[in-house]
């Protein structure tokens, strides 16, 4: 029996590597491409140590710790700031890639029907999840592998091959735990969305954890699986502990993972799903009504993790202004910016990741009708007297909303936290004008959705490679001196840097009509193409 019920595992993980071959190396290629271009840029733009020492002025300092997590300020080589800049974001974008690939041949796939099928061959019970957790495993593997010999290869002095191979060594075993804790929520949860949604919100919740407490009590941040990306002291000392821990942790995870999948029924979950009432409420019996009733939970997860973020963020401005005491180089800064203070300046730094953290439930939001269609849910609908106008503008409207109300209370959260920690706390006006000057940009994303959702449902990806771009762009931009055309490719780079610059109408005006027309394009196109079957 022991050896049964993991029977044809090497056969199955074939099978899922095939159905893999081309989103895996997609998102190989994409997360070590972003760790490999940084190094060259900061080694033309900081040459000399002269030049690092100067970027240490502007990274010493709370707002950024809470970012990007802690580094080695005293010695910032090439090699250290690339540690200290990119690896903790990135490992989050490690953790998201797990997630969604687990989910996809776990939960997803059973949700589908497609495991009962492959159980009723001569498969074992555990065989399609181990499949599932050896091919992507395999695959952090990989992209642990391919980054740290691509960053030893860049020739870079202080990127030796240690520190370049624990760099995809802290990628892959971020990816490894993750892995663990999504197998687990695809055992809890009684659905794929279920299963996201949780497990992002561990992701989020393991980000925040760390940036507070990088800043609070930095020995804390190992209770948080994103903190040991910084604890590892990339291209410095080079501490291999937090790999073990990873894939210690990753392999408890992993057993539990197999253990709760052997004890439950399939098609079910733990969290079991709460009976719905007798007759649906008249709202309900609306597309619009329907469409929110499938996303109400994360709707919520998302908002409460939103005013978190905010408030992460906000609790970092009573530190801030010591800090700025005495700092020379700060002064100069802000006699450079008249009437604003050093705190002010960092608000649109703060913004942009803020609001591009923002724009992903929206995003989600938008894709969901394509999740509906792709399960052929969406003919149930409009074989009755709904009109495709009428669906789609329905997740149009949850998307606008939703992107509204993240971007709302991240501001609040961000402006209460602030204020009850600065002795001249911040006017709201001026915080929640800072957020929403971005809400046109968001729009736009949501409007690219949209038209791909109606016009090219099979490259609905496509709006997170787009994500991903303007969340480099703009998280780097300045640090990299990228050219401004550069910026400018993301909706993202119009918005001015309130309350820096003054929230001029033309911009924002701009956007809001192009998304506009986006959104109308996505109606016709949505109402002339086939669902899909």
């Amino acid at each position: 029996m022991g050896d049964s019920i993991f029977s044809n595992t090497g056969k199955l993980s074939r099978f899922i590597l095939r159905l893999d071959r081309i989103r895996a190396p997609l998102w190989i290629i994409g997360l070590a491409l972003f760790s490999l271009i940084v190094p060259p840029a900061y080694d033309s733009l900081y040459p000399t140590q002269e030049d690092r020492d100067t970027m240490v002025e502007t990274m010493a300092n709370p707002a950024m710790t809470a970012m990007m997590g802690t580094g080695d300020l005293e010695n910032y080589t090439i090699g250290a700031m690339t540690a200290h800049q990119m690896l903790v974001m990135t490992a989050v974008l490690a953790g998201l890639m797990a997630i969604l690939l687990v989910t996809k041949h776990t939960r997803a796939d059973e949700e589908d029907g497609r495991i009962e099928m492959i159980r009723s061959l001569p498969v074992g019970r555990l065989s399609y999840l181990n499949a599932t957790l050896l091919v992507t495993s395999g695959t952090f593997i990989t992209l642990a592998l391919v980054t740290g010999f691509g960053l030893y290869g860049l020739g870079i002095e202080s990127l030796d091959l240690e520190g370049s191979l624990l760099y995809g060594a802290v990628l892959g075993g971020t990816g490894l735990v993750f892995t663990g804790i999504t197998a687990i929520f695809a055992q809890i949860s009684e659905s794929s969305r279920g299963t996201i949604g949780w497990s992002i919100a561990i992701l989020l919740f393991a980000y925040l954890f760390r940036a507070v407490t990088d800043i609070s009590n930095e020995a804390l941040s190992w209770l948080s699986p994103i903190g040991w990306a910084s604890k590892a002291e990339v291209y410095s000392s080079n501490n291999w502990g937090p790999i073990v821990l990873m894939v210690g942790v990753s392999i408890i995870f992993f057993i539990i993972a197999n253990y709760l999948n052997s004890i439950r029924d399939l098609e079910q979950g733990f969290i079991a799903a709460k009976p719905g009432r007798s007759f649906a409420s008249r709202f309900l019996q609306s597309p619009i009504g329907l469409a929110f009733r499938l996303q109400r939970t994360g709707f919520i997860s998302w908002a409460i993790g939103m005013f978190v973020l905010g408030v992460s963020y906000g609790s970092i401005f009573g530190d801030l202004e010591s800090f700025f005491e005495g700092n020379e180089m700060y002064m100069q800064m802000l006699q450079l910016s008249e009437g604003s203070s050093i705190a002010e300046q960092f608000i649109p730094t703060l913004m942009i990741v803020i609001s591009l953290i923002a724009t992903v439930p929206a995003v989600m939001a938008m894709n969901k009708l394509r999740g509906e269609e792709k399960k052929n849910r969406l003919d149930h609908l409009l074989g009755r007297a709904v009109s495709r106008y009428k669906l789609i503008g329905s997740y149009v409207v949850i998307a606008i909303v939703n992107g509204f109300v993240m971007i709302s209370l991240s501001a609040i959260g961000l402006w209460s936290a602030a204020t009850s920690v600065m002795e001249e706390g911040f006017d709201f006006g001026m915080i929640y004008g800072a957020a929403i000057v971005f809400y046109p940009a968001m729009l736009v994303m949501i409007g690219i959705v949209a038209l791909l959702n109606g016009l090219l449902p099979r490259l609905t990806y496509l709006i997170w490679i787009y994500f991903i771009y303007s969340f480099f762009v703009l998280y780097l931009g300045n640090l990299m001196q990228f050219p401004e055309w550069v910026g400018k490719l993301s909706p993202f780079g119009y918005v001015p840097k309130v309350p820096i610059e003054d929230a001029t109408f033309m911009p924002m005006f701009l956007l809001t009509v192009l998304a506009i027309v986006l959104m109308a394009i996505s109606f016709v196109c949505f109402r002339r193409r086939d669902i899909e079957n």
